[in-house]
């Protein structure tokens, strides 16, 4: 089952339970699923975007509630705060695993290995590489300074 199909099955399901805060994130979900794939339509691509794609939606997803949630606590606004929280439970439901910090540290070698990465210039390589690999399965912001520092120092 792709994710686009699990966020349906989960869609249809919220709505037979009445589950009103759930049934609202899965449609912003949707909703930002359906949006890429009219960009992608409008590239050329008829069938739409694929679970690739839509991984990467989930994390951007994730990623604005976090900044989110941290903005609203700042500014006393748990309540606000706390929605944002659930919200994240409900992407998360369909997110891969994230990898361990030393799992991350092991991608990033291997990814460097695999595309001959030798100084910063090639730190686009490595982070394509790993998007393709590991898409919703680390925090690719946190990444980019450890790929930085490993070209930097040469090892």
């Amino acid at each position: 089952m792709t994710l686009r199909e699990r966020v349906g099955a989960s869609l249809k399901t919220a709505m037979k339970e009445k589950d009103v805060s759930r049934l609202a994130t899965l449609r912003l979900i949707n909703a930002a699923i359906k949006d890429q794939d009219i960009a992608a339509r409008a590239q050329g691509n008829e069938d739409g975007v694929g679970d690739a794609e839509v991984l990467a939606i989930l994390g951007k997803m994730t990623k604005q509630r976090h900044e989110s949630m941290r903005a609203y606590e700042e500014g006393g606004r748990i309540d606000l705060a706390e929605r944002e929280r659930e919200e994240v439970k409900v992407i998360e439901e369909f997110l891969p695993r994230q990898l361990s910090g030393e799992e991350v540290e092991e991608a990033v070698e291997q990814a460097i290995a695999e595309t001959g990465a030798s100084s910063i210039r090639d730190m686009g390589k490595v982070m394509g590489q790993l998007k393709q690999n590991y898409a919703g399965q680390m925090d690719f912001g946190a990444v980019g300074p450890r790929i930085k520092d490993r070209l930097c120092s040469g090892g």
